[in-house]
C-alpha cells in the first residue's frame, strides 16, 4: 500500500514540472555529460571531437537525418546502452545508463535515476532538433 501511494505521489510531483524546467535539467546533464565531444551546440565540434576515431554526430539533426519524428526510444537506447550504434565502432561514446547508475551506488532509487537522466537528456535533444 506504502509503495503504491509513494508512486502516485512521485507520478502527481512529475507533472508539476514544467516543461523549461526539464529542458534546463537535460541542457545541464547535456553540458556535463555530452558537450566534450558533442560541443555546447550539439553538432559534433566538442574539444575531446578530434582525438576520437569517428566524428561525434550532430545531434540536432536526429530527427532531420532518420525522415521521422524525433524517436525518444531510439534516443534513450543510445544514451543508456541499450542500442549500439553502428557509427560509434567499438562503443567510443560511454554507456550513460550504467554511468549514471554507477553515480548513485548505494543510494535509493539506483535505477530510475539513470531512467530519468536519460529522459531528460532525450527531452533536451528534442527541445534542439532544427525543422528546416
Amino acid at each position: 500500500m506504502r509503495a503504491a501511494l509513494a508512486l502516485v505521489l512521485l507520478a502527481l510531483a512529475a507533472g508539476c514540472v514544467d516543461e523549461e524546467t526539464q529542458a534546463v535539467a537535460g541542457r545541464d546533464l547535456f553540458l556535463r555529460y555530452c558537450a566534450s565531444c558533442h560541443g555546447i551546440d550539439a553538432k559534433g565540434g566538442g574539444p575531446l571531437a578530434a582525438s576520437l576515431k569517428r566524428q561525434p554526430a550532430d545531434l540536432t539533426t536526429l530527427a532531420k537525418r532518420s525522415g521521422a519524428p524525433f524517436d525518444e526510444g531510439a534516443v534513450m537506447a543510445t544514451i543508456d546502452g541499450r542500442r549500439l550504434v553502428a557509427e560509434h565502432g567499438s562503443r567510443e561514446m560511454p554507456v550513460w545508463g550504467v554511468l549514471f547508475e554507477e553515480e548513485r551506488e548505494g543510494q535509493p532509487f539506483q535505477a530510475y535515476t539513470g531512467l530519468l537522466h536519460s529522459r531528460a537528456l532525450s527531452d533536451y535533444l528534442r527541445s534542439i532538433q532544427v525543422t528546416e
